[in-house]
């Protein structure tokens, strides 16, 4: 095996040269994105999401037609799996580097991965979800702050990765000291990534600054508005939600640019959920159009450290430079 470029416990889990790990973006990790991380020595996850099939049969197939398999993993949104598993069956019987489930109790799911030899990945955003998983069998905790873009607990639930890292971290080294720990949200450049680790993860999870890359499946003109703005633009409310028909549970919602259509109704939840058959129709015009002053740009906080989107082994290689600088000047700084 490779030696590590930056060794972890997570690099020595998955056979990374980088301990980074692709977010599974719904619709926009796509197999381009997917196999570009994992032959920069990442893990890539293909964005399974709401269980779309015939999109994952597709995306999983070209990421394993471009790069090693052994670092292609694919994630789903855990409680939307209840309706239907079949996406994730597929995928077992495909022998994935991992599978990630994110908001919702893995339980019901865990028994087939398992059954699969499939590493387990399991997303949290509170101290109290932890148990569950392990109970679950994760090999892999995520804990997902909530700067971070696209869905994560709400403001009044969802915790700051500055202490919610660290936390964690310690509650694993007391209950589960061989589980491996991943910081999410607000990790976008080398600084990001560095302070993780001396927060106590093991490694890293990027969503956003994966995103704005060439080969995300985000629309160019999404990502020219991205790269404009700064952490201060972004907010979470169920507004999108709502308009995209995505009937996601208390207490998580989703992270976003701020534009026109989102201000207009943030404050007015209760009367978008009574009838939003108006908006509705605004908002997938303007989806259609590529207007982002009413359709949706899915990014974290980090969207601040961003400022252009190169292609995604560019992009781990500047990571991967930008750690090591950081680490270098810490290491020369006087006491």
């Amino acid at each position: 095996m490779t030696q590590p470029v930056i060794p972890s416990r997570l690099s020595d889990l998955f056979g990374l040269q980088v301990p980074i790990i692709l977010a599974p973006m719904a619709y926009v990790a796509g197999g381009a994105l997917v196999s570009a991380c994992a032959r920069a020595g990442a893990l890539g996850l293909v964005g399974g999401g709401y269980g779309e099939l015939d999109w994952l049969r597709r995306e999983f197939a070209l990421a394993t037609a471009a790069g090693p398999r052994e670092r292609i993993g694919c994630g789903f949104i855990t409680w939307k799996l209840a309706d239907d598993a079949s996406a994730l069956d597929w995928v077992l019987e495909h022998r994935p580097a991992a599978v990630m489930l994110s908001f919702g109790d893995p339980a019901p799911y865990a028994q087939r991965i398992r059954a699969a030899k499939v590493p387990l990945i399991c997303q949290v955003q509170r101290l109290e979800q932890v148990p569950m998983c392990l109970e679950a069998g994760a090999r892999v905790i995520v804990a997902q702050g909530s700067e971070a873009g696209g869905h994560g607990m709400n403001t009044l639930h969802g915790r700051a990765s500055m202490a919610f890292v660290p936390e964690l971290s310690d509650w694993l080294r007391q209950h589960a000291p061989d589980t491996v720990l991943v910081a999410a949200g607000g990790i976008a450049d080398g600084r990001t990534m560095l302070a993780a680790r001396v927060l106590g993860a093991d490694g890293v999870l990027m969503g956003s600054r994966f995103w704005a890359t060439q080969e995300c499946l985000a629309p160019a003109a999404a990502k020219d508005v991205a790269v404009q703005a700064s952490g201060d633009s972004t907010a979470r409310s169920p507004v999108f939600d709502i308009l995209r028909q995505k009937d996601w549970p208390a207490p998580y919602d989703f992270r976003v640019i701020r534009n026109d259509l989102h201000r207009a109704w943030e404050d007015r939840i209760g009367d978008l959920r009574r009838a939003p058959e108006r908006v509705r129709a605004d908002f997938e015009a303007g989806v259609r159009a590529l207007d982002y002053a009413r359709a949706n740009v899915t990014v974290g906080e980090a969207v601040g450290l961003i400022a252009d989107y190169p292609p995604a082994e560019q992009l781990i290689a500047r990571l991967k430079d930008d750690y090591e600088a950081q680490l270098q000047r810490l290491g020369t700084l006087a006491p």
